[in-house]
């Protein structure tokens, strides 16, 4: 097949299709892809419903039902985007064109999200606010879907999926990190030179969507797909996923992404209301002082947690070594469950015991991030050896529906409950403001019980889930008997 000019004289990285170790560089690129996917989404989880009801100014239970058709809106996008980046057959191969393609679009979109005008009509304030995040979803989705859908394909061994995973981690914990200390000190800082909050959460888009776009631009053109795989036959769409959920680790898989990951969002989406309304007493501009630098409360706070998840990402990946995934999993859990508790004994004004609360929740959510998706992969797997197909495409089109709508989900929720509790928007350009009792009790319900409840159910569907290390190694040896009969 003939190839562009670009084609042929860019360098290029094949993808691994052994048990070989992955170079460090390879890991390296593709890790830093998860830069963008994961800063515009912490950005998204922490800030979207805080910027909904205090700057654009929606009331919480109308704002909600725009997250609600960004959950409906991804039922549809994401396994179909999978299941189009399985078939596609192009001279780049699956995954790579959608990279190409969209990868600045991607970045631009992180701008528009930002961009709701001040209007007086609330209907109409939604439809734009609902469109804005629609269009940011779709391109999300035309990017991470081909992202995520390459991690099985460049090893098949356990050990290395998990390390692999590591690396999408630490971009992933470093991204958000960057995000949750930049963003508000952005926000602040656009605001001392007389520009708007609006402007400031524009300029904050603008800035990390155009660091986002950079690395999966990369990975589209270094990384040359090099698939081994017989050419098989399609399934009708339908029939495609009703193929995948007869894959029981697959379900398992979906039930811990789905609990593991509202949970996560339910810290992101509700601690700027808890930290702002009941730590520091309607005190809109809250600062503490770290290391001589006033930082804004919510800086603090998500900077500490997302610190200490960084430090702990090696420790993760020692034991699911020296144990295995599921048992790592399940003590992460368990720890960062009694730490959730803990947070609803936090009182107005207890910043130091807020910091070592948020240090302590910081190693709980660093399994969080780390685990399910190293996880994720092994399930390929399996339906291989049932289907005789790989399906990347399809189960990674679930995975990031389930990423996106548990987040979208967390959102309707709360601002429902914050709305019926009685949840008032402050002013334009007040510095104070409190809410009633009902609504901070709402407030703390949410960011400690609740949460806690919700990582019970990940344990118990880590208990069950049934791929071992020493089941996963079997299913290779099965596939890899199956290959050689089959060149033969």
């Amino acid at each position: 097949m003939k190839l562009g000019r670009a084609e042929r004289s860019a360098p290029k990285l094949s993808l691994m299709k052994t048990n070989s170790r992955i170079p460090f560089l390879f890991k390296l690129l593709y890790g830093s892809g998860d830069w963008g996917i994961s800063s515009i989404g912490m950005m998204r989880s922490i800030f979207y419903a805080l910027y909904l009801t205090d700057v654009v100014g929606l009331e919480p239970r109308l704002a909600s039902f725009g997250a609600l058709v960004g959950v409906i809106w991804d039922a549809v996008n994401d396994p179909i985007i999978g299941v189009i980046s399985d078939r596609i057959r192009t001279r780049w191969g699956r995954r790579r064109p959608f990279l190409l393609w969209f990868a600045i679009p991607f970045g631009l979109s992180f701008v528009i999200l930002w961009t709701a005008p001040r209007w007086e009509n609330q209907i109409a304030l939604l439809i734009y606010v609902t469109l804005t995040f629609m269009l940011s979803d779709t391109l999300t989705t035309l990017v991470s879907v081909p992202y995520l859908s390459l991690t099985p394909e460049l090893t098949r061994n356990y050990d290395e999926r998990t390390t692999l995973t590591s690396f999408r981690t630490v971009f992933q914990l470093a991204s958000a990190l960057t995000v949750v200390v930049a963003a508000p000190m952005i926000i602040d800082a656009a605001l001392l030179v007389g520009a708007t909050q609006q402007q400031g959460f524009m300029l904050v888009g603008a800035i990390f969507g155009s660091l986002g776009a950079i690395p999966l631009f990369l990975i589209g053109y270094f990384v040359r797909e090099t698939s081994t795989e017989e050419e098989q036959q399609t399934l009708p769409f339908r029939e495609t996923l009703r193929v995948a959920w007869k894959n029981i680790p697959f379900r398992y898989a979906v039930g811990i992404h789905m609990l593991n990951w509202s949970a996560v969002d339910m810290i992101a989406i509700t601690f700027p209301y808890f930290l702002l309304y009941w730590v520091a007493q309607g005190d809109l501009l809250a600062k503490i002082t770290i290391l001589g630098i006033d930082l804004a409360l919510e800086s603090a706070f998500f900077g500490v947690l997302m610190s200490v998840c960084i430090l702990f990402v090696p420790f993760w990946l020692w034991l699911a070594h020296k144990r295995n995934k599921r048992e790592a999993y399940m003590l992460g859990m368990a720890f960062w469950i009694i730490v959730q508790f803990m947070i609803f004994t936090i009182q107005p004004g207890e910043t130091a015991y807020l910091l070592t609360i948020a240090a302590l929740a910081g190693i709980g959510v660093s399994a969080a991030y780390v685990l399910p998706d190293s996880i994720f992969p092994d399930v390929i797997e399996w339906d291989e050896l049932r289907t005789r197909r790989r399906q990347e495409g399809v189960y990674y089109g679930i995975r990031t529906l389930i990423r996106k709508s548990t987040g979208a989900l967390v959102i309707f929720l709360t601002l429902q409950l914050l709305g019926w509790a009685g949840y008032q928007n402050p002013p334009e350009s007040v510095t104070q403001f409190s809410q009633s009792p009902q609504v901070l009790t709402m407030i703390r319900m949410l960011v400690s019980p609740i949460g806690g409840t919700l990582l019970m159910g990940t344990i118990i569907l880590a208990y069950f889930y049934p791929l071992s290390r020493e089941k996963h190694s079997r299913i290779q040896r099965l596939l890899a008997h199956r290959r050689e009969r089959t060149a033969e």
